[in-house]
């Protein structure tokens, strides 16, 4: 039975020669911090109200899901209209290679900012999906999950 396209790229990694382990590891390494990256980016968007790059940050079916259900790209683009983060933190980043042109990370994400005329501070925990479609990294998933 063929295992999935993750599966077989991380079995490639653990059962190489060695330097071909490394070449492995440096692409982990190069692609979390590309995506850790593109993350910021996108968090540096909603600070600056830079809509346009904002949504070129996402995959024309993107999926981004939160407290008030699933939305699409455009109704996710919509939301932030009015949507603006004074001041974010990034901590406890994991990451987790899925192929050779996409990963996931998942991290906690303290925020400040003003939604809809209201002040607001929130922590939540974030996971998103990115990949690398058309030579351009973009993120295909997301889901926002309130921290207790």
């Amino acid at each position: 039975m063929r295992q999935p396209t993750a599966g077989r790229a991380q079995i490639r990694c653990r059962r190489t020669r060695k330097t071909e382990r490394l070449a492995c590891e440096i692409f982990r390494g190069r692609a979390s911090a590309t995506i850790v990256s593109k993350e910021r980016e996108e968090l540096e968007c909603l600070k600056t109200g830079n809509l346009k790059h904002f949504a070129a940050l996402l995959a024309d079916d993107a999926i981004f899901v939160d407290d008030q259900g699933a939305a699409s790209k455009s109704e996710i683009v919509e939301h932030t209209a009015e949507f603006r983060l004074t001041e974010y933190t990034i901590d406890d980043v994991k990451f987790v290679p899925l192929s050779t042109t996409s990963g996931l990370i998942s991290y906690k994400v303290i925020e400040k900012g003003n939604s809809h005329g209201k002040e607001f501070t929130a922590q939540v925990y974030v996971s998103a999906l990115w990949a690398n479609r058309g030579g351009k990294m973009v993120c295909v998933f997301s889901q926002e999950t309130a921290a207790k």
